[in-house]
């Protein structure tokens, strides 16, 4: 009999539904209804005054960085009306808010009720207003001076037996600076434990990008959008996930580009685009963006480019140096005789079988390819969440190396980042399994001796924790519980800790599922002056194509008890580390000295603090963007992968896990998907029209969803079923709600990525 998870209380969304209301699946994104919703968000949180000044300045240069997604801002001039999308307005909304929570609220609400809620009404509580402790066996936080909060976790952490039974989390918004001050007062304090938000997203993407290319980061700028001849986008949703996307893309189209969407789901924003910047886009006369739709099986894509490779391959035979870049080949690659080899031991239909696609439609798409080199892959977690995730990511690569595809305008790889500054992190030192050359740098600049073990990433955090091997977790932003795998499962990981700490803007459900102790530390957002008006603090982000440009709060804070980031970092280093730091920690209330060190310390950062106020920032250095490759043998590296075709049963469908458009990350800003046509209700699963018929069940039916990986039970109980044009054995659901069926143990082969793209499932009527 399959093992029955242990329930944490207040661990996921409560079972209730709120009332499926179903529409139309639109068929163009964006337009006036984004405008409208924007604005509503923003004056109802806000305010008018507040809201708008807040949208004035976001995006803009000199303004603050968006907390939302990734997507770079145009180097040159910004768009006078708005430089943000309908999820950039919502994200700062609920930022900018004006419902804060004080003692009182929590001593009038348990955490017991508290966890009751769902997501999206606990998120609509408001921004935390002060530092706040659960005693061990409490019921209710109650408010702790910062300096009392600081020497509770110092005291906790100096009790440990090794640094490295303490883990130290951080979320993509963390800016440059803080980021780079944690990070060092972790490697000081002992341990290499900096799982982050990477971890669960595109750590796949840098594991292939590293191996193949010799830089785990894309080599695109946004100017080479408008010089391709052609933009493949892979497991990505722009129109949800990273909506001024689109403008880039409609741009590009104009300048004469194919787009090619790869994706399960006949996603709105792939298939058409009113921009409400334009005439056209506000009288609803809509842009058709994508030109070859390819509706692939989940996890189909691996089989798919091996397939367009293939047909490429016979047409390069056939004309000889008029298909594959062989100059480039010959000059910058290495194994090119070997893939051949290996691909042409496959056969084109039996990969179109696997992939889902008729042979006919990878056909058409292979006689665009075949002409052209400027090249384009873009993708997001479609690809990276799954077994194969990396292999498929270099099956990329290769397509793109045949082609003579990077290094030039117009033509790379896009990695599309997800949160605003998880490649940032990255690149200051958030990572698990730092380089020689960081610590070496580190030792040099900061006279310790930095651990060099490598540390835990997320998963094996989640693990460790349950083991009892760590005993004290902190997290630097971010909602961890909703956004990790196997939710009952991490959830008592987190209740076995002795101190559970979050650095937060807002009441998230991660605070509700805690330690024997607990603490939340409030801190300044992005669009908050840090400082007073006269003398404000900025700091830096870096885009998902390697931007680096300054952030500035305009908005007051709603509460005189917030700290900045950088701060609360220095003040807990100095609780902790005390007079055995070499560092003195004091010097860095000027973000100048902050900025002066990373320069010293992190590649590409010369003459930082100039550049970073220049308007719009800098580039880093890339060397793919070059067209160079920074691998062991100084060249690009076809792989051979095989194929990954993982069989289910009859009864058995594939669940990948997705967002609504009313949704970003964790963070649920309302209960509507809008371009999906679901209005009202997260507890849905999408499955195929057969698969419903098979099951003997019919549109709005209710289901409990079960997995069965390892010998263990996981069960989501009470969705609807909404029948939905996804391919046949395929099905989608939002998370979090069923990340509880997500197992722990199911990763991608090297990055450790939790595969919530692929969970196998089976759906049993209520």
């Amino acid at each position: 009999m399959a093992d029955k998870p242990h329930i944490v209380a207040g661990a996921e969304n409560p079972e209730k539904l709120t009332g499926l209301k179903k529409g139309k699946i639109m068929k163009v994104a964006a337009g006036v209804p984004a405008v409208i919703s924007s604005f509503e968000k923003t004056i109802e949180e806000a305010g008018v005054n507040r809201g708008m000044k807040a949208l004035f300045h976001l995006n803009k240069k000199g303004g603050f960085d968006c907390p939302s997604c990734a997507w770079p801002d145009p180097d040159d001039e910004r768009s006078g009306i708005a430089e943000y999308c309908e999820n950039g307005a919502r994200a700062v909304a609920e930022e900018a808010t004006l419902k804060k929570l004080t003692a009182k609220f929590f001593s009038q609400n348990s955490v017991y009720d508290l966890g009751k809620l769902s997501d999206y009404e606990i998120g609509g509580k408001g921004r935390i207003a002060q530092p706040m402790f659960l005693p061990a066996k409490g019921t209710h936080y109650q408010p702790i001076t910062w300096q009392a909060a600081f020497t509770k976790i110092a005291l906790n952490l100096n009790a440990l037996v090794s640094p490295d039974e303490a883990v130290f989390y951080t979320s993509g918004r963390t800016s440059n600076e803080a980021a780079f001050l944690y990070q060092l007062f972790v490697r000081e304090f002992g341990t290499n434990n900096l799982p982050d938000c990477s971890n669960m997203c595109h750590e796949s993407s840098g594991v292939a990008l590293g191996e193949s290319l010799g830089i785990g980061k894309g080599s695109v700028t946004l100017e080479d959008f408008y010089k391709a001849e052609v933009i493949i986008i892979l497991g990505q949703n722009p129109g949800t996930n990273h909506p001024r996307m689109l403008t880039a893309l409609q741009k590009a189209k104009a300048n004469g580009a194919t787009i090619i969407s790869i994706n399960p789901l006949p996603e709105t924003g792939l298939m058409g685009f009113n921009n409400p910047q334009r005439v056209a886009g506000v009288l609803g006369l809509n842009s058709s963006l994508t030109d070859i739709f390819l509706q692939v099986k989940i996890n189909g894509d691996m089989a798919l480019l091996k397939a367009i490779q293939l047909l490429l391959l016979k047409e390069e035979m056939a004309n000889p140096g008029m298909v594959f870049d062989q100059d480039f080949i010959g000059k910058k690659t290495e194994g090119y005789a070997a893939f051949i080899e290996h691909i042409q031991s496959f056969n084109e239909e039996q990969l179109a079988n696997i992939s889902g696609m008729p042979l006919t439609k990878i056909q058409e798409t292979v006689r665009v390819l075949a002409t052209k080199k400027r090249i384009i892959a873009c993708w997001a977690m479609g690809l990276t969440q799954h077994k194969n995730a990396v292999d498929t990511i270099k099956e990329v690569v290769n397509l793109l190396l045949l082609k003579g595809s990077i290094g030039k305008p117009g033509a790379g790889t896009c990695p599309v980042r997800g949160h605003s500054n998880v490649q940032g992190d990255r690149t200051m030192g958030i990572f698990e399994k730092p380089s020689e050359k960081l610590l070496n740098a580190l030792e040099k600049n900061f006279h310790f001796t930095p651990p060099k073990k490598h540390g835990y990433d997320v998963v094996q955090s989640i693990n460790a924790m349950h083991d009892g091997k760590a005993k004290v977790f902190f997290a630097m932003g971010g909602n961890f519980l909703s956004a990790t795998p196997d939710t009952h499962f991490t959830a008592e990981a987190l209740t076995k800790c002795k101190l559970t700490v979050h650095v937060s803007t807002k009441l998230n459900r991660s605070h509700l599922v805690h330690g024997e102790e607990a603490i939340i530390l409030p801190c300044l957002g992005r669009s908050d002056v840090d400082g007073n008006d006269e003398e404000s603090q900025f700091v830096s982000c870096e885009n998902s194509m390697g931007v680096i440009q300054l952030s500035r709060g305009v908005l007051p804070p709603i509460s005189d008890q917030l700290l900045s980031e950088p701060e609360i970092v220095c003040r807990l280093a100095k609780a902790t580390l005390g007079r055995r730091s070499q560092i003195n920690w004091d010097k860095y209330a000027d973000y100048d000295v902050i900025r002066a060190d990373i320069e010293r310390t992190i590649p590409g950062f010369e003459n930082y603090n100039e550049r970073v106020r220049l308007p719009g920032g800098f580039y880093l250095p890339n060397c793919n963007r070059e067209g160079d490759f920074d691998t062991s043998s100084k060249k690009a590296q076809f792989n051979i992968a095989p194929m990954y075709n993982p069989q289910i049963a009859e009864d058995e469908l594939i669940m990948m896990t997705i967002r609504s458009h009313d949704q970003f990350n964790t963070t649920i800003y309302g209960l509507n998907d809008r371009y999906r046509g679901i209005y009202n209700e997260r507890r849905i699963i999408l499955m195929n029209e057969k698969d419903v018929e098979k099951r003997s069940l019919k549109n709005g039916d209710l289901v409990d969803l079960f997995n069965h990986f390892d010998g263990k039970e996981r069960i989501a109980r009470k969705f609807v079923v909404v029948v939905y044009p996804i391919p046949e054995g395929c099905t989608a659901t939002y998370f979090p709600e069923t990340n509880v069926l997500v197992p722990i143990g199911s990763v991608a082969e090297k990055s450790n990525t939790p595969t919530s793209k692929h969970v196998i499932i089976k759906v049993i009527a209520q």
